[in-house]
């Protein structure tokens, strides 16, 4: 008898939750764009992983220069600074080319410290001391959530096949799955329940009881799907059942409070109903280097 694989099966319960939505939005005009959007993010994970890891490493590399690049056309930028601009975003293929030839090691430090000790020194050539310490931390921050930290989920495809049960597919997929349904699991546990503002200064609709229902249905989630897609230990799936939850909100409020900063609603209009890539990456920049070392550290020799 031929059995489905799991990554086969947890794709085909994404594409039924995907159809129910689709369903749904017949009546509830609210959501209808926002589920259009959730099929071609889909369709393009969903390819990459069919095509292989050197595809999944070119995606999220697009996905770090559509979001470095909505990032920079927010953020206040001075006129002297495009040569610094320009080498980050020569960082974008530069550390997904460490990705691709699997040099971790490397990877680790590149952007925390040599990029941290690099862009500086490239700044402080133009000559211009006003605004330097801001222009500095504003560009270094960038560089870290939109390439760096989002880079990391790329990274699970390094993972030796012996070392994960459905393999680093299966890891991606995880990440993935359960960053996505904490958001979703917040948003309505929010909206059905309501209750006293957690943040309302940052994000007015963010609620205790979203937040608080979130965090239990997403820790279900993990802990459901986690011996099946991960190798991790019950006592690495239950730090991740609490941490990992609480790391997407905290994503999703900093990004918030960042936009907030800026004055706008959404860092762009790219995804219907969803807003930018920033929008839609704000959990993911905080849950994959967060899920990543918590796999390296409780089940990976390799890492």
């Amino acid at each position: 008898m031929i059995t489905a694989s799991p990554l086969t099966i947890g794709f085909a319960a994404i594409l039924v939750i995907l159809a129910a939505g689709t369903i749904a939005s017949i009546w509830l005009t609210a959501i209808r764009a926002r589920v259009k959007t959730w099929w071609i993010i889909a369709a393009l994970i969903g390819g990459a992983l069919l095509l292989g890891r050197m595809a999944v490493i070119v995606v999220f590399a697009f996905i770090s220069f559509v979001a470095l690049r909505e990032y920079l056309s927010l953020v206040p930028t001075r006129r002297e600074d495009r040569p610094a601009l320009l080498v980050a975003y020569a960082l974008v293929p530069a550390s997904y080319l460490i990705v691709a030839l699997d040099w971790y090691g490397i990877y680790l430090v590149f952007v925390p410290v040599y990029v941290f000790l690099l862009m500086p020194a490239i700044l402080v050539l133009n000559g211009r001391t006003t605004g330097y310490l801001a222009a500095t931390g504003i560009l270094h921050w960038g560089i870290v959530i939109t390439i760096y930290n989002i880079g990391y989920a790329a990274l699970f495809m390094n993972t030796p096949p012996h070392e994960a049960p459905v393999g680093g597919a299966g890891l991606l997929f995880f990440l993935l799955v359960v960053t996505g349904l904490n958001d979703v699991f917040q948003y309505i546990a929010g909206r059905m329940i309501g209750g006293p503002k957690i943040l309302p200064t940052v994000s007015p609709n963010k609620t205790w009881a979203g937040f608080i229902g979130g965090v239990v249905a997403s820790a279900v989630v993990v802990l459901l799907i986690g011996p099946i897609f991960t190798p991790l230990p019950w006592r690495a799936l239950v730090i991740l059942a609490i941490l990992l939850p609480v790391a997407g909100f905290a994503g999703d409020v900093t990004m918030s409070a960042v936009k907030r900063d800026l004055g706008v609603k959404d860092a762009s209009k790219l995804l219907p109903g969803h807003g930018g890539a920033l929008d839609r990456l704000d959990s993911l920049t905080f849950t994959a280097p967060l899920t990543f070392h918590v796999f390296a550290f409780f089940s990976s020799a390799r890492f």
